[in-house]
């Protein structure tokens, strides 16, 4: 017959399994829908010429086009289902947030509880769906207006072409929006910086290899290239320690009486995150500032005048350190 220490020692046990099977559960939801994500940025939008467009993002690389690649997983770049990305939904999300303070109805429905908040994130995938195909016609028209020496990259522009693109494009960015709520609710942590986060790792195997081949042709010496790393490693651990920090406010709660004895005068912390914003005013800024080195490869490229403004805005000039800095501050 067990003893009750021994049919305590089995719960502890049944529920250390369950809650082990239930986080590896999550850990495979999350690994297969991202490898779903994956799939789909090599699945491109029909229309497209490949070698025209892989051609024309060569050239765009150092540009604003080159940020929205990586965020997409390289789905800009090949031009596949994915390739919005979850920007629209981030865009709409951002709004919605600013829209609160301004408009007293969604201020009402955010103080509404989970019911306001589901409302208010409904409203907040509807927006993004405004945004995608805004967006996504956006795309088609510029896709059409592009030349390089393999041609154009539409095979066959026109009022179809901007139609399926419109619709692929919005139906990739709404289904990753789904999958990135799924993540949240039965995976592991938030779906849509893991999506984003996937996107970038992914790019890491192309940029080492471009790196050891650098040391290889002996552009890069192999003391640089062990000092990048160990430079790459050191900036992960600042970024980690900053995300993860908090300053602890002490709260004394006051000592009250009741009939004889005397109740409270305990002591704890409210934690504050110390970054709030996350990466977002990143983004945002270094985006704004890649928009005069875009525009000239656009159609500016032969004015002198222009490339000079441009060239004051490149990545470690002075002038674009400090708009950088000024745009993460603003």
């Amino acid at each position: 017959m067990a003893t009750p220490a021994d049919r305590l020692a089995n719960n502890l046990n049944f529920g250390a399994l369950s809650k082990a099977t239930e986080l590896r559960q999550r850990l495979l939801f999350t690994l297969g829908a991202l490898i779903v994500f994956r799939l789909g940025t090599f699945l491109p939008i029909p229309g497209i010429n490949p070698l025209a467009l892989q051609q024309f993002f060569e050239q765009q690389s150092s540009g604003i086009l080159g940020i929205f690649d990586t965020f997409s997983g390289g789905a800009l770049g090949r031009m596949g289902i994915f390739a919005l990305g979850v920007m629209p939904y981030i865009s709409s999300s951002i709004i919605m947030t600013l829209m609160q303070s301004a408009i007293p109805y969604l201020k009402s429905l955010k103080e509404q509880g989970s019911k306001g908040r589901r409302q208010l994130l409904q409203f907040t995938r509807y927006v993004t769906v405004l945004i995608a195909a805004i967006q996504g016609y956006g795309v088609s028209i510029g896709l059409e207006s592009m030349q390089t020496t393999y041609g154009n990259i539409v095979f066959e522009p026109g009022l179809f072409f901007r139609l399926t693109t419109v619709i692929t494009l919005v139906g990739g960015t709404v289904f990753l929006m789904w999958l990135g709520e799924q993540i949240s609710s039965r995976g592991v942590g938030n779906g849509i910086s893991l999506i984003i986060f996937s996107g970038i790792v992914a790019e890491i195997p192309r940029a080492l290899a471009s790196t050891f081949e650098l040391g290889r042709t002996g552009a890069l010496s192999a003391l640089m290239i062990v000092g990048i790393f160990i430079l790459v490693i050191l900036t992960v651990l600042f970024i980690v320690f900053f995300e993860r920090a908090m300053r602890k406010i002490l709260i004394n709660y006051p000592k009250r009486q009741v009939g004889n004895k005397m109740y409270g005068g305990e002591s704890s912390h409210l934690p504050l995150k110390i970054n709030t914003a996350g990466v977002i005013p990143a983004i945002f800024a270094s985006a704004l500032l890649l928009l005069p080195i875009t525009v000239s490869n656009f159609g500016f490229a032969e004015s002198d005048t222009f490339l000079k403004i441009s060239s004051l805005f490149t990545q470690g000039q002075p002038l674009y350190m400090l708009l950088y800095a000024s745009g993460i501050i603003f």
